[in-house]
């Protein structure tokens, strides 16, 4: 299991040590801090009016962990060694608390993409209507089901929490904090796939950001693509996988671009950290891009259908953009790209 040291982050220490780990401590609720405002910030900025999903369901539900994580650490930070329902402590469990959290991130990883995946796969062109409320309670027992099983894992895989003790015990002034194999690996997947769908798309991508204009729509200044209207199975398979590649860079090309420097250099960054809201709602996008490109010909051109994504309109990536009433645009700014 990758680790990644993290010096001086606990509370057993003698007198003579004491900002030691009261720095890591107080480096640690600061990252939370940032963490969760970044979390709940994502989640007031998305657009409102979507489908319910499994992982918009999750995405809560981490974001009210991590908060919880940060009224933990605060609170233990602040009174520094007190006694609750007969258990004391100390700065140490700051490191403890946080250990944990590293781990029980670090392994949800797959399940949650897989589920996520599977959720649009099968909902992504879904002609009978769900009960809201039932397909809710069913993404709240799976999100439930997928917290329960990782902290059981964790804390109750005796070779893990051996590991935590050990650690622990011989290195008193440091916190070892895990970085996650498997999003390092899916980082690796999302980055090779997009380098090969860039690739494999370079001639059509070229020629329809050529052929983009400005165009005025909605009172807001919008990228218009030409729109080739083409029969052809294999034609159509091209231009929408061109379509989705754009739209999706067109949001997360950031994202991208940092995944592919972090993965350059090699940095493994702490599992507590690297599970947060705005990387799953870019894991979001991607597979709700790949269950599009997966299920092209079952897509019902609904707008229901077009609410799946907080942060992405995928809409005119099916739909022709036909309004007689743009106009062209003097006022190039914001921009919102509709392929």
């Amino acid at each position: 299991m990758a680790t990644i040291p993290c010096e001086n982050c606990s509370g057993q220490y003698p007198y003579t040590q004491v900002s030691q780990p009261l720095e890591i401590s107080c480096m640690l609720l600061l990252i939370m801090l940032g963490k969760v405002f970044l979390d709940f910030f994502m989640l007031q900025v998305k657009q409102k009016k979507v489908k319910v999903s499994f992982m918009g369901y999750f995405c809560v539900s981490l974001a009210l962990l991590d908060f919880i994580l940060l009224m933990s650490i605060s609170f233990i930070f602040y009174f520094e060694d007190f006694a609750l329902w007969g258990v004391r402590f100390t700065k140490y469990h700051i490191c403890l608390f946080t250990q944990i959290i590293s781990l029980t991130y670090g392994i949800l990883h797959y399940p949650v993409y897989l589920v996520a995946g599977l959720d649009y796969y099968m909902t992504i062109a879904q002609t009978s209507q769900f009960p809201k409320r039932g397909q809710g309670l069913l993404y709240v027992f799976a999100v439930v089901v997928i917290w329960i099983s990782g902290f059981f894992c964790i804390l109750k895989v005796p070779a893990i929490y051996e590991e935590l003790e050990i650690r622990n015990r011989f290195s008193p002034y440091q916190c070892p904090l895990y970085a996650s194999v498997q999003s390092y690996s899916v980082s690796c997947a999302m980055v090779l796939l997009i380098g090969m769908a860039v690739l494999a798309c370079q001639k059509e991508v070229t020629t329809m950001l050529l052929s983009v204009r400005v165009v005025s729509f909605a009172s807001q200044p919008v990228l218009m693509f030409s729109n080739v209207s083409n029969n052809n199975g294999t034609c159509f398979k091209w231009q929408l996988l061109t379509r989705l590649l754009i739209c999706f860079l067109g949001t997360w090309a950031p994202f991208v671009l940092l995944q592919i420097i972090i993965l350059f250099l090699g940095a493994r960054i702490p599992a507590y950290m690297e599970m947060n809201v705005p990387w799953l709602y870019f894991i979001n996008s991607f597979l709700i891009a790949v269950a599009y490109w997966c299920r092209r010909h079952d897509v019902e051109l609904t707008e229901e259908m077009w609410s799946t994504d907080p942060f992405v309109s995928w809409k005119f990536c099916f739909m022709p953009f036909n309004n007689e009433n743009t106009e062209p645009s003097d006022k190039p700014g914001r921009v919102i790209v509709i392929c």
